[in-house]
């Protein structure tokens, strides 16, 4: 059987952790998630993942221990989906796909969720939070590695998540790698 690699990005509360593990049963890969990587990290910091983010901005370390993981998957002979917003660039034989979210249904999705790392009083406050996620991850990563992830040409595939069920996401992920040609794809 051939190697599969699909890194998932996208809008926090877009799906991607639910999306990467139906493509990962689909394909019989296996499932490399680095926002469960930075959730735990936080939680053993004592930290929200926001605040681990601020933090990341003046220790570069921290990012340099996921993405160190994330170049090793490039050169690994393995089927893999990737929940990463970096894996498009450290794997760059991976078919990348972008997905996106509207703020508010991202928000709630996050909020009943229920993680430890992301507690939310209200649905504004999530929506202001991932906000400001986002533009530290944004900075930090062309600070860091001169890459904008919101620049929609690094990525083989763009869905909006926002009024679509996990499962066709991943259907419609699925026939776009497919037709690809990426990797073991036909």
């Amino acid at each position: 059987m051939p190697e599969i690699k699909i890194s998932l990005a996208g809008d926090l509360g877009s799906g991607k952790s639910t999306v990467g593990r139906l493509l990962a049963e689909k394909f019989g890969a296996q499932m490399y998630s680095t926002g469960t990587i930075q959730r735990e990290l936080a939680e053993k910091m004592g930290m929200t993942t926001l605040e681990l983010n601020k933090y990341s901005e003046t220790h570069p370390e921290i990012d340099g221990m996921i993405d160190d993981g994330l170049r090793t998957l490039n050169e690994r002979k393995i089927s893999v989906v990737i929940d990463s917003r970096m894996a498009w660039h450290f794997v760059p034989s991976s078919f990348s796909v972008y997905m996106s979210a509207d703020p508010a249904v991202a928000a709630a999705r996050i909020m009943n969720a229920g993680r430890s790392s992301e507690p939310f009083s209200g649905i504004d406050e999530a929506i202001r939070s991932i906000a400001a996620r986002r533009k530290s991850e944004q900075a930090r990563y062309m600070q860091l590695y001169g890459v904008d992830i919101m620049d929609m040409k690094n990525y083989d595939f763009v869905i909006d998540t926002s009024e679509i069920p996990p499962e066709l996401v991943a259907e419609r992920i699925a026939a776009a790698y497919e037709k690809s040609g990426k990797g073991g794809a036909k």
